[in-house]
């Protein structure tokens, strides 16, 4: 079998078009085509279904790319490594990470990374759905409390907690009152548990306004319209400087943030080195780490 053939095929797999797979190898789409049909011919196998813009993966196809994608990353990944001494990172590092933790603390991370190893092209993908690993050709993952995957394996490397603040001009309710209160989701009515000096209490809500970012829920907390949940990190700075007033914590699970990758995949020098560049970012994996990458 040509492995060349196999790989292109691969490519077009994963990016779910021929014109898809083209621009992001920079290969000619021509050439996909054709290497993608020699490959079918010497298997006696159709693995598209090619029917006007659409093109569709055959059971056989999938069958072939389940089985070979894998072993084909880390031909690329051995081969690489031993090209580069197995040492420097050099190469595509694909990461996808949620939503806040991008918009507080990636771009600097990434920069700073891309300075340290300037032989690395890093791509980030905001996101905070569920993403396929190897379907989608990610090399990194970056998840908040994950949900347990045995095809993964990864490490917390920061944790951070929930907090109910306002602004100091709103009076906090007294028991049994409502606050107004700024919330994620339109069905976010439910009381409010806060750690306080007496054990656990309850704060009743309001909603008043439905923002679904948390940068926005702070922008407006810290305006005066209502109180709101926040991670600790993200408002440590107002509460430090008395621009917002500390309710309690919230009660219940810890946030932990994680990185993922497969668990069958080498562990590419590129990788390694990111994970690295994140522990040396957040030694502790404490909130005022967090924090003082967000700055203000």
């Amino acid at each position: 079998m040509d492995l060349l053939a196999l790989a292109d095929f691969s490519l077009v797999a994963r990016h779910g078009g021929f014109g898809k797979a083209a621009r992001a190898a920079h290969r000619p789409k021509a050439t996909l085509s054709r290497r993608v049909a020699e490959l079918e011919a010497s298997l006696d196998l159709r693995l598209f279904e090619r029917g006007g813009r659409a093109l569709k993966v055959t059971e056989e196809g999938r069958a072939l790319f389940e089985r070979t994608h894998t072993l084909l990353g880390e031909l690329e990944e051995a081969t690489a490594a031993i090209a580069s001494g197995g040492q420097t990172p050099r190469g595509r590092l694909r990461i996808s990470a949620p939503l806040l933790f991008s918009q507080t603390a990636m771009g600097g991370l990434a920069a700073s990374f891309a300075l340290k190893y300037p032989e690395v092209r890093i791509e980030v993908t905001t996101e905070d759905r569920p993403v396929d690993m190897i379907e989608e050709g990610y090399d990194l993952v970056i998840r908040v409390n994950p949900a347990p995957d045995e095809s993964l394996v990864g490490r917390t490397f920061l944790r951070d907690r929930l907090v109910v603040v306002a602004h100091p001009d709103l009076v906090r309710p007294a028991e049994g009152e409502a606050v107004p209160a700024i919330v994620r989701s339109t069905n976010d009515s439910s009381p409010w548990r806060v750690l306080g000096p007496d054990g656990e209490e309850d704060i009743r809500i309001e909603p008043v306004m439905t923002l679904s970012s948390l940068i926005m829920v702070r922008d407006a907390v810290r305006a005066g319209v209502g109180a709101g949940r926040l991670p600790v990190s993200l408002v440590s700075h107002d509460l430090a400087d008395g621009t917002l007033a500390h309710w309690g914590d919230v009660a219940g699970p810890e946030i932990a943030l994680w990185t993922l990758y497969p668990s069958r995949r080498l562990l590419s020098a590129r990788v390694a080195a990111f994970l690295d560049h994140l522990k040396q970012a957040f030694p502790k994996g404490t909130p005022d780490e967090l924090a003082a990458h967000i700055g203000r």
